[in-house]
C-alpha cells in the first residue's frame, strides 16, 4: 500500500521516533531515513553559523505531500516527512525523512528522491545566522 502518512511543515522539534513510527508496516522489509541538521558552517557564511531561521509558503505543506507522492511514482512505499520553520540552533533537526518499501534499494531511492525535492521546489526560505552579527537570506535551492 502506497500511503504519505506525514507531510508536515512545523514549528515545533520533529520526533525522529514518531516518523518511523508512522511508516511501520508488516507488508514492508525496509526503512531508510534521512534527518538534516543545522550545522555550525557553511562554505558561504561570514562566520560560524550560530542557527538558522526557517519561513515558509503558505503551500509548502501541499507541496511536500506533492514531493512524497511523486518520489513514490508507481512503487509500494510508505512515507513520512516533515520540515521545521521558525529558528534552529545548530544540531536542531530541519528535515525528518522516513521511507518504508518491500526492499531497500527502493527505500534508498525515494528517501533520496525527496530530500533532492525538496532542496529544489519547497518553497521554505532560510535566514542564516552567524556569529559576527552577519543574516543571510537563501531561497529554494539554497
Amino acid at each position: 500500500m502506497t500511503a504519505i502518512r506525514i507531510a508536515r511543515i512545523s514549528d515545533t522539534p520533529l520526533d525522529i521516533a514518531a516518523h518511523l513510527a508512522a511508516v511501520e508496516d508488516r507488508a514492508m522489509g525496509a526503512v531508510a531515513s534521512f534527518v538534516g541538521t543545522v550545522r555550525d558552517h557553511d562554505p558561504e557564511a561570514a562566520g560560524t553559523v550560530v542557527a538558522l531561521e526557517y519561513s515558509a509558503h503558505p503551500d509548502a505543506e501541499a507541496t511536500l505531500h506533492d514531493i512524497a507522492l511523486a518520489a513514490i511514482s508507481t512503487r509500494r512505499a510508505a512515507v513520512a516527512v516533515s520540515h521545521r520553520i521558525g529558528r534552529l540552533e545548530v544540531g536542531d533537526a530541519a528535515v525528518v525523512i522516513a521511507v518504508a518499501t518491500p526492499h531497500r534499494d527502493e527505500a534508498f531511492t525515494i528517501c533520496r528522491e525527496i530530500i533532492e525535492a525538496i532542496k529544489r521546489e519547497l518553497p521554505v526560505w532560510k535566514r542564516q545566522l552567524t556569529d559576527n552579527g552577519a543574516a543571510t537570506w537563501k531561497g529554494i535551492g539554497g
